[in-house]
């Protein structure tokens, strides 16, 4: 019997870690890449270890952002995705990335209208989770 209660109370201890590690091991960011001149954008890559994952949502949650229409020049270098939890709904959130003319910074822009510029710290640690190389 004593057994038993053992099993019982570590399986209602254990069951909700099991749930909130299965959430993180499940977000994932996808990203795609400009391709020519024109607004294609194709698959690039997939991110899904969960310290990068979380190194990138933290990046961008924690970011400046603005309300600002902005028009850039040219077409984004980059569009990444990953999912949100946002309550009981999931939400995907995507963005839009620049690399700045001099090369150190990001800009990125959601469809919702914000925009940010990261720090140079910011930009290449999220560059780097992004594409696998330097922001130079």
């Amino acid at each position: 019997m004593k057994k038993l209660c053992l099993i019982v109370i570590l399986f209602s201890l254990l069951l909700p870690t099991i749930g909130c590690v299965a959430d993180v091991q499940e977000q994932k960011i996808t990203v795609q890449k400009q391709v020519g001149e024109d607004k294609v954008h194709e698959d690039f890559r997939e991110i899904s270890d969960r310290k990068k994952v979380s190194t990138a949502i933290e990046i961008v949650k924690s970011a400046d952002w603005e309300n600002a229409k902005i028009k850039m020049e040219r077409y984004p270098d980059y569009q990444f995705q990953f999912p949100l939890k946002n309550g009981s709904q999931d939400k995907i959130a995507s963005y839009l990335l620049w690399i700045s003319p001099n090369g150190e910074n990001v800009e990125i822009v959601t469809d919702g209208g914000k925009y940010v510029k990261l720090t140079e710290q910011d930009s290449a640690t999220l560059y780097e989770i992004l594409t696998g190389e330097a922001l130079s």
